[in-house]
């Protein structure tokens, strides 16, 4: 059984969720699931943004054949080749076979990669900056390259002002039923893991994200799609700001994270010990981990929030304690900066 929403009055959300899937990537714990989202344009040609994870690709088909109701699809866009969003290009090509795939160089490179069937004589490249018409829709293609892989770009429909913007904006956890941010409490429901999703996913490229925002603000944005979390129709500044201040590494607010390692109790103590010592001193705003019990993600998007980090870690085989070695080895990698930091240690067990 389909299962759309009309975004308006020619766009339509034609995705899916997934609540079964334990891990996003394999590596994240996503306890309340995660959503892909697509979205199909009818015009006087019609164009599909995306695909959707294998998961769910038998309610994405049935999804297309609704919304179109006999027309044939014309475009499939393709702004992300990761696997959770393309899953479903060879079932379209069989279904639609005049279908015409418009992506970049590395979009191309990338399904050659991933996948084993013919499509090239289905193919159309688009630069930065091409434009192509589907009547009184007109979509204008944005290269943005590492936000956050090699292939990304940004789709703008030009009549609704809409912006497809990849796995920008996106959140973990699956839509309960509302598809629009306004619609829903998201400061409640979605904030904590839309900060998580992006420290962890896409937070090693900030850089590369300041550049997509400078890119998308000379352009009116109506509507935000993001290929994962809710639609943005209202109070876009919200979200975007999150994403300026996210990328700049900035902390949103002044607090204290503190993570330890501890085997047998003592870094654990002295951790709050600590923690006791700056509420005495009017610190209100703290947060705790065991880097052994917490799954990192949660502890680099407390981090990614506020203004300050205590490491404290025992030693282990003459190094550092393994789950704090790992902690610190993600959050360098994430290109983490701007916070004050205090370490306390042990050195028990080294030379």
């Amino acid at each position: 059984m389909h299962c759309v929403q009309r975004i308006s009055d020619n766009i339509y959300w034609v995705g899916g969720n997934d609540r079964r899937l334990e891990r996003f990537e394999n590596m994240f714990p996503i306890p309340d699931g995660v959503c892909y989202n697509s979205y199909l344009i009818l015009d006087e040609k019609t164009a599909l943004m995306d695909t959707v994870d294998i998961s769910i690709g038998r309610l994405f088909i049935e999804n297309i054949a609704h919304v179109l109701n006999g027309r044939k699809l014309d475009y499939l866009i393709i702004n992300h080749m990761e696997p959770d969003h393309c899953a479903n290009i060879e079932e379209l090509l069989k279904r639609y076979p005049d279908i015409k795939i418009v992506g970049n160089k590395k979009t191309f490179q990338f399904i050659s990669q991933f996948y084993d069937f013919e499509y090239c004589n289905n193919t159309l490249e688009v630069k930065d900056g091409d434009t192509l018409s589907l009547g009184s829709h007109n979509l204008k293609f944005m290269a943005m390259p590492m936000v956050h892989w090699p292939e990304v770009m940004f789709t703008y429909e030009e009549k609704e002002k809409v912006l497809f913007a990849a796995d920008a904006f996106g959140t973990f956890g699956a839509l309960a039923g509302n598809l629009f941010s306004d619609d829903t409490d998201f400061e409640n429901h979605y904030l904590n893991e839309a900060r998580r999703y992006f420290a962890n996913i896409i937070g090693k490229y900030g850089p590369q994200v300041q550049t997509a925002l400078k890119k998308v603000s000379q352009y009116e944005i109506k509507i935000i799609c993001s290929l994962h979390g809710p639609v943005w129709r209202e109070n876009l500044s919200y979200i975007i700001d999150k994403y300026d201040k996210w990328s700049r590494y900035e902390p949103e607010k002044k607090g204290v994270v503190l993570v330890y390692a501890s085997m047998y109790g003592n870094m654990e103590n002295t951790m709050n010990v600590i923690a006791g010592k700056l509420a005495q001193k009017g610190i209100k705003d703290m947060r705790m981990y065991d880097v052994s019990k917490t799954h990192p993600s949660y502890i680099v998007a407390d981090i990614w929030k506020y203004s300050h980090v205590i490491f404290g870690s025992v030693t282990y085989n003459l190094g550092l304690y393994y789950g704090m070695e790992s902690l610190l080895h993600e959050l360098k990698a994430l290109n983490l900066q701007n916070r004050k930091v205090g370490l306390v240690g042990s050195g028990t067990w080294s030379p």
